[in-house]
């Protein structure tokens, strides 16, 4: 085996690989608390008993638009309503992602999630109830919690999963948030036809279920052994390296993961105290460049227009003539988790960058045939007619691009800002990063109805851009500024221990990355070993260690 989890490349022995797979991998876990929450609200808020509740009596929606014979009455929720119980909850999960860090740095990471996770429950309480502000503030407040988590999850899975296999465990989270989904769109089909307001209490309840399963396991699971030499703990941090390792606290394998681990922690330190605005600056370190790629790429994750397809696909099929809308959403979330699954395999073989590029160019592609598409042969004629044929291809296109974006974008978003940051400013840096996911997030969820939907008249009527299926040009070019992005800010990082990541920044360009990376492993370069020789320093370790690493020598 390569290493252990962010080791010198000694590794461990093969029976600990399969234990320390299943505990990092257990916290994507959250994932599903996500992905479930994004797909059960889209389904709820079209069910009668809950519009009964929340949404207004009137002419319902499309009586003012040319062609309409009939004017029904009935209860609806207005574009402005639809737009904040939507996007509501990212408004939290922006908030929540920026609290991860002063919470997780105070009490840790896996006491952080148990954390989150009781903020999500009181959240999920408060959706219950049927007066529209409580269910307003519940989606707030379980947002809170879903930004702590998703914050949480992939520096927890970093900081413990072999290095190996740490795409591919960081992936599981992207997974998880895909499964999520699909099994919203489930639940939703199965209580859709229910009478009463068991038809959406019941999705929004089966969520205490899956936050009860993410902290009772995050209960039986090792506190980060980083996070534990960061505070200078390091008995307790041999315990928790003992326990991925399945090796004794004491033994030379744990000593020397904990020795790599505290020399790259000792030449951070070695700079002094760090502030939010020591995440932005240069120097050898590159802490700005790793932040703002952070930042960018979360932000980018969200402008490839993904969350358009989930949030208000069905509205948008239906409006382009598709004549089974709900198939085709179904259909789609089976693409995403299916199409996850290769992707996630391929991180730690491909590599981040070039699947990175790669999938850019994918998504680029198809969303700009889904747009010449759309307007010229896709949209339904003035006397109603569809043309099969083409909203035919304009489904598959959608579905490769979804394939695109699940198995690249998707999963190693999540990756690479889980393993960029050095140890110093992760927790403030994913913090900044998540939060950027999830304000583009929100803007995307609450403006998407004012930019696709047609504009309506009346007492209730809402002016809009009504870009419709053109909307697909601008989601084209944002992929495309994703290809430049990873170009020439993304580094290839494929089999290298997170102190390893550290040596890249401050020794290569981004461009020679692979180069660089492909030498730094044949040389097993790391903290302690550099250019064939020691440290000129003395580690911030116990003699204990440093007696142990003369002995390997």
């Amino acid at each position: 085996m390569a290493g252990g989890p962010g080791g010198s490349g000694a590794g461990v022995n093969s029976g600990s690989m399969m234990v320390t797979m299943l505990i990092s991998a257990f916290a994507a876990f959250g994932g599903i608390l996500f992905g479930f929450d994004t797909g059960s609200i889209s389904g709820i808020i079209a069910m009668k008993p809950w519009l009964a509740n929340f949404g207004q009596f009137g002419e319902l929606p499309g009586c003012e638009t040319p062609g309409a014979t009939t004017c029904e009455t009935g209860y609806y929720l207005s574009t402005g309503n639809q737009s904040l119980v939507v996007s509501i909850l990212s408004a939290g999960t922006f908030v929540g992602a920026l609290l991860a860090y002063p919470i997780g740095d105070r009490i840790g990471r896996r006491l952080g999630l148990m954390f989150a996770t009781s903020i999500f429950a009181i959240g999920i309480g408060l959706q219950l109830s049927t007066i529209f502000g409580a269910f307003v503030a519940g989606r707030v407040v379980a947002g809170l919690g879903v930004g702590i988590i998703s914050c949480l999850v992939p520096m927890y899975q970093s900081e413990c999963a072999p290095k190996s296999v740490r795409g591919f465990i960081v992936g599981l989270y992207q997974w998880a948030i895909t499964i999520g989904l699909l099994l919203a769109s489930i639940v939703n089909e199965s209580t859709k036809d229910r009478g009463n307001n068991s038809s959406w209490r019941i999705p929004v309840a089966v969520q205490f279920a899956w936050g009860a399963i993410l902290c009772g396991g995050m209960f039986c699971l090792p506190e980060s052994p980083r996070y534990l030499l960061l505070k200078g703990r390091d008995a307790d941090a041999r315990k928790a390296m003992g326990k991925l390792t399945r090796q004794a606290p004491d033994s030379i394998a744990v000593d020397q993961e904990c020795l790599d681990i505290s020399m790259a922690l000792e030449a951070e330190l070695a700079l002094g105290k760090t502030s939010y605005a020591d995440c932005f600056r240069g120097g050898e370190a590159r802490n700005g460049l790793r932040t703002w790629t952070g930042i960018m790429i979360q932000g980018m994750q969200q402008l490839t227009g993904i969350n358009f397809i989930f949030y208000y696909g069905t509205t948008f099929f239906e409006r382009s003539g598709i004549a089974n809308p709900f198939i085709i959403t179904i259909i789609t979330n089976v693409v995403n988790v299916v199409c996850t699954i290769p992707g996630i395999l391929m991180i730690d073989r491909a590599g981040r960058r070039s699947l990175l590029l790669w999938g850019a160019v994918v998504m680029c592609t198809c969303e700009l045939l889904v747009a010449i598409i759309g307007v010229t042969v896709g949209t339904p004629a003035a006397d109603g007619a569809i043309n099969l044929p083409a909203q035919r291809v304009l489904i598959a296109f959608v579905c490769i691009y979804i394939a695109a974006f699940a198995s690249t974008w998707g999963p190693i978003a999540w990756v690479v800002t889980g393993e960029i940051f050095p140890l110093a400013i992760r927790g403030k840096a994913m913090s900044m990063s998540t939060a950027s996911n999830w304000l583009w997030n929100f803007g995307i969820g609450y403006a998407t109805p004012y930019l696709v939907n047609p504009s309506s008249t009346g007492v209730n009527g809402t002016k809009t851009a009504n870009l419709g299926v053109k909307v697909f040009f601008l989601w084209g070019a944002t992929c495309f500024t994703c290809i430049v992005f990873t170009y020439f800010l993304v580094p290839e990082t494929k089999g290298l221990s997170l102190e390893q990541v550290d040596l890249l920044y401050r020794e290569s360009s981004i461009i020679g990355s692979n180069k660089y990376r492909q030498e730094m492993l044949a040389r097993d370069e790391t903290f302690i070993h550099r250019d064939g020789g020691l440290p000129a320093e003395k580690p911030l370790e116990s003699k204990h260690v440093e007696d142990a690493h003369k002995e390997q020598v």
